[in-house]
Parts: structure tokens; C-alpha cells; sequence
């Protein structure tokens, strides 16, 4: 049998293979090290998830002609920025790994800067797994493939198209590339990397989706041959590793079969691809948590590939992973009080807060989004109201200078006082904002009631006393001094 060189292992376990009375070997990550190595590795340029294509660029252009990696501009975006694809390693197991090809979709992304910095490290105990990875694979990386998207922090290119949708007609410059790229590697295996929405949980629970896999359908029924099966044995190495850090947080992805997306087709192509979709995780907004499981899971999975040990699990524990459901909010206020039309009863209400996207920064509109009997619904934070009624807010008479002359003291006193708003005379530049109060410079804004689609500001009150505070989507106990960090707005005409 071939010698494996381990680096992350714990335990090496030989089995009887049933039948032939060979020996398997068991790799088992050692997550510890794995950790470490990220916060060794982490690239420090980049703290946010909204970064640009300028922001990366530096990052690949210092690789050109180190050594380490081969740079290469596969071609340009529609607004003419250079899209590159980084190899590694000399390797006969060919594996491609795209990212960001949703603008807005930047988690894997920064694990992957964090991952070059690690391939490109040295004397640190590791170098057995640089060199299975760089003498077992040929490493494809395309770190953000469509930079238009990135520059404004949006889904689709610069043409309106979205790329995951582009496979099968190839429209877009940026779609053409990675079929180009596909057909030149022919690729053994693929990582198809992106984000999905913060709102999806697991099934019957309150647990945030923090990583979604999936071993997409190559045609429509959903076969599985031996190309998806591999796919399927990745993806349960993943959930394992998974589990010891978001326990119970993992689930698939929607598999139905999409002859547009890019996924299905590489599984069709003969590719053993694997969807990682970055979800969400509580108190992580910038997903730096999440990039750091991103950067756990590819790494170990590139190990796993490169001397087959994927192959100890089953397609069997893939298909025990549940799917994803979708019935996640940022707040859910249970047993609220309320009255219309002399009318008294009692209603669930659920609430976004939309992320707005402002040159480089954003701020959030929330927004009311379903009323009712919301029992099998769950919420990134929760409350009992039970006993406290919806009351609308009042508008602070006395205009304020700035946002500058209002201290969070002073708006929680404000607040306590039943005041949602205040006025201010002077704009700040970017209509930003961090104070828990809605602020306007000429255009009142309204109070709320409790429909649907109404923007989040009202309180929750006992009698004429309030007890707690939603301002802009934002649940604000006023018994305490807040924790969150708002991104709020200034209302214009």
C-alpha cells in the first residue's frame, strides 16, 4: 500500500476492508491544529466582507513569479477588470474551486487569501501537507470571478445576468471564463463556493444555517453515479468536521436539478463538485467566524482529496444531512398585544432588516414581514411578549444639531420616554448613522402599526410605560444598555 503523509491527525485507524482483507487507513482532522493554523494564516488586509476587486487584487498580483503559484488573467469583466486564476501544486488530482461569482457572496473568498497565505508558509510544522497537497494535486483557484458584482455588492455582473444561472448559454465574459477555464483543466473535482441568506434554519429548530453543502444533481432525476458520489463522501467529511463547531448548524441545500447553474453542469462534466454555501451565524455580521470554518473545510477537504481518505465515508451520511428550511427572521416577537377597530387580540410578528448598500458601507431597513400564528417560525432573537402590547412611537419636538450632539445615553432616555424620532438640521455626509433612534432632517417619518410590510419602529409596552424598543428592526431592551451595533439611517425627502 502507498504511504500517506498525514499532517492534521489525531488517530490512524486500520479496518478490515470488507471482502478483500486490506487495510484502510482513517484519517481524522485534527480541528485544533487546523484552527491555529487559521489564526496564523488569516490575511490581516482584509477584516470586513465588503471588500472590492481593488482590495484582492494586490493580494495575487505579489504571487506573480514568487514561485508558489502560478498567476494567470483568464480575461476581463464587462467594466474591464482582470479576473485571474491562481494554480498550486504539480499534483495529478486536478481540483478547481471558484468563488464569488455573486458579487454579494464574499465569504469564501477571504478564506481562500487566508488559504494562499498558509500554502505559502514554511517551517512552521506543516510543510507535509504543502508538499502532499503540491505533489498529489494541481490546485485551481478563481477567487472572485465576477469583480463588477463585488464593486457594488451585488448579485449579479455588470450586465444584469446572474452567473450561476449563465452555464448552459454562456452570455456573460464572466461565465464564458470558467467554462473556458473548466475545459482547460478538466477538473477531477470542483468546489462551487458562495453565500446564501442569513434566514434559512435548520428544520423544526432555531439554528441558524451556518454552512449549506451540497453535491448538486447532474440531470433530472437526480442520480447518483460514482462522480456525485464522491461529491456526496466530501460533503459528509465536511458536516463531520463541521459539527464540533456549529453543532447541529449544517444542512443541504435544495437539490433539484438546474441545467443553468454551473454546479450541476461541472457534475454533469464529470467534475465531483461540492456547493459550500455560507449562511449565517449568530453575533458574526462581517461572517469572520464563518470564514474561518470556510477555511477549515476546503483546507481539510484538499487533504482528504489529495490521499483519498474521503472515501471512509458514505453516501449514506451524506443523505442523513437535512435540508435546509427557511423560516429564520432577525426578530420574533411573540404574543404582542394589539388592537384595531375596538378590536383586542394577540399576533406574532416577525422582522428583517434589510441590508443598503452605500459606496462601502450599508446600512439596514427593516420591515415587517409576516404576522400571525408564527409557532413553527423562529428568530435570531426572541421574545415573550406576553403581557405587553404594541404601542406606537412619539417624534421628539426640539430638533437636534447633529447626530453628534446625541449620546447613546441620551437616546436610551429618549426611548424610555416613548420617543422612536428625533430631528437633526445638519445631514452627516453618508446618511450613516449609529444611534438606536430613527433620525429625519424634513420628512417626518410615520409611526408604525402592526401590518404587514410596515418599517420596524414601535415599542412594547406595559400600560403607557415601554418596556422595550424596536427601532429600525433592532430589538432594544430599555432595562439595559444595548450590545448591538446599529447601522442606521437618516430619513430624507
Amino acid at each position: 500500500m502507498k504511504r500517506l503523509v498525514y499532517l492534521f491527525v489525531i488517530i490512524l485507524v486500520s479496518t478490515a476492508c470488507q471482502g478483500n482483507g486490506q487495510s484502510r487507513i482513517t484519517y481524522v482532522p485534527d480541528t485544533a491544529r487546523l484552527s491555529n493554523a487559521f489564526e496564523t494564516y488569516r490575511e490581516p488586509s482584509i477584516v470586513h466582507r465588503r471588500f472590492k476587486h481593488a482590495d484582492i487584487e494586490p493580494l495575487i498580483s505579489k504571487r506573480k513569479g514568487a514561485g508558489i503559484f502560478e498567476v494567470t488573467q483568464l480575461g476581463i469583466s464587462v467594466l474591464k477588470q482582470p479576473i485571474y486564476q491562481l494554480k498550486y501544486g504539480q499534483g495529478p488530482k486536478k481540483v478547481m474551486l471558484w468563488s464569488q461569482m455573486h458579487g454579494n457572496e464574499p465569504t469564501a473568498t477571504m478564506a481562500l487569501m487566508d488559504i494562499f497565505n498558509f500554502l505559502e508558509g514554511q517551517g512552521d510544522g506543516m510543510d507535509s501537507i504543502r508538499n502532499l497537497l503540491s505533489t498529489q494535486t494541481s490546485l485551481y483557484f478563481i477567487p472572485m470571478l465576477n469583480p463588477d458584482g463585488a464593486d457594488v455588492y451585488t448579485r449579479r455582473n455588470a450586465m444584469d445576468v446572474d452567473l450561476n444561472r449563465d452555464a448552459r448559454a454562456g452570455v456573460t465574459v464572466e461565465g464564458q471564463l470558467l467554462i473556458q477555464a473548466a475545459k482547460a483543466v478538466q477538473p477531477d473535482y470542483g468546489f462551487n463556493l458562495h453565500d446564501m441568506n442569513i434566514y434559512y434554519n435548520v428544520p423544526g429548530t432555531p439554528i441558524p444555517v451556518t454552512i449549506a453543502l451540497l453535491a448538486p444533481a447532474y440531470n433530472e432525476e437526480r442520480e447518483v453515479n460514482e462522480v456525485r458520489g464522491n461529491a456526496m463522501k466530501i460533503a459528509a467529511g465536511i458536516n463531520r468536521l463541521l459539527q464540533g463547531y456549529v453543532p447541529n448548524g449544517v444542512a443541504k441545500y435544495d437539490d433539484t436539478y438546474s441545467p443553468r447553474s454551473f454546479g450541476d453542469n461541472f457534475q454533469h462534466w464529470g467534475t465531483s463538485t461540492v456547493l459550500i454555501e455560507s449562511g449565517g451565524y449568530k453575533g458574526d455580521p462581517e461572517k469572520q467566524f464563518i470564514r474561518k470554518l470556510n477555511f477549515m473545510v476546503i483546507l481539510n477537504s484538499l487533504i482528504e482529496i489529495a490521499q483519498d481518505s474521503y472515501d471512509q465515508y458514505s453516501i449514506a451520511e451524506y443523505e442523513t444531512i437535512p435540508f435546509s428550511d427557511s423560516k429564520l427572521s432577525d426578530v420574533l416577537l411573540r404574543h404582542v398585544g394589539a388592537s384595531r377597530d375596538s378590536r383586542s387580540y394577540t399576533i406574532d410578528i416577525a422582522i428583517n432588516r434589510d441590508e443598503q448598500t452605500v459606496g462601502s458601507h450599508y446600512y439596514v431597513r427593516s420591515r415587517i414581514t409576516d404576522i400571525g400564528d408564527l409557532k413553527e417560525n423562529f428568530g435570531y432573537d426572541e421574545l415573550d411578549a406576553t403581557g405587553y402590547h404594541f404601542m406606537p412611537g412619539k417624534i421628539y419636538p426640539q430638533p437636534f444639531g447633529s447626530v453628534a450632539d446625541v449620546s447613546l445615553e441620551q437616546a436610551m432616555e429618549l426611548l424610555q420616554q416613548g420617543y422612536f424620532a428625533i430631528q437633526v438640521t445638519h445631514m452627516p455626509d453618508d446618511r450613516h448613522h449609529t444611534l438606536p433612534l430613527v433620525v429625519f432632517h424634513q420628512r417626518q417619518p410615520l409611526a408604525a402599526s402592526p401590518h404587514l410590510g410596515q418599517e420596524a419602529n414601535f415599542f412594547l409596552a406595559r400600560g403607557e410605560v415601554p418596556a422595550y424598543a424596536v427601532i429600525n428592526g433592532y430589538l432594544i431592551d430599555l432595562s439595559a444598555t444595548p450590545e448591538t451595533e446599529f447601522r442606521n439611517y437618516v430619513v430624507v425627502p
